[in-house]
């Protein structure tokens, strides 16, 4: 159970250095290799800021139009390969769910009863749906599971089954991610 836990510790953090070393390996020795036989000398670190020009750029195309229209093209050409398909959609995952904070996904806390009255978990509000039969505005929650908050379930329900703690997000988030060592105190029921 411990090794499993460290080794989920660990991913994220394999991944990064996984990454900086393509980063630099790959591309910036290799363009200090190509400009260097051009100038005759080296500029350490040149092939990093290219990417990261690169980079730039790539956003700025994606954040038009015709970008996402490009974007969207290869992404349906991606859906058909069996292999690039299940790595495309973890790594667009990864990026989704770094974008979070900056869309404000999430409206507000809540609290809900869990498994049986009394039992509380912590929930997102992440939107709002019409039930057409009983003519009801219901919450869509997304309650996370300590202490990876990426994944969870999602649940409907009448605002009036909820309780507001009274927290923010971010605190409520803290209390997920830390297992509930860290995080507000006080439930101010409203």
């Amino acid at each position: 159970m411990y090794v499993f836990r460290g080794l989920l510790a660990i991913i994220p953090l394999g991944l990064t250095i996984i990454a900086i070393r393509l980063v630099y390996v790959v591309i910036d020795k290799r363009i200090i290799e190509a400009l260097a036989k051009v100038i005759g000398y080296r500029i350490p670190g040149l092939g990093v800021l290219l990417v990261l020009v690169l980079l730039y750029f790539l956003g700025l195309i994606t954040s038009n139009v015709l970008g996402r229209r490009l974007l969207h093209a290869f992404e349906s050409i991606f859906q058909r390969i069996p292999l690039i398909k299940t790595t495309y959609q973890v790594g667009k995952q990864i990026s989704t769910t770094l974008s979070l904070p900056e869309r404000q996904v999430f409206k507000k806390v809540v609290l809900v009863n869990l498994f049986q009255p009394g039992q509380r978990g912590i929930g997102f509000v992440t939107g709002t749906v019409i039930d057409k039969k009983n003519q009801q505005q219901l919450l869509k929650i997304f309650i996370p599971t300590v202490p990876n908050p990426t994944s969870g379930f999602l649940v409907l329900m009448k605002e009036s089954d909820t309780v507001d703690p009274g927290w923010s997000v971010d605190e409520a988030m803290k209390t997920v991610i830390s297992g509930g060592i860290i995080g507000p105190e006080v439930i101010e029921k409203k």
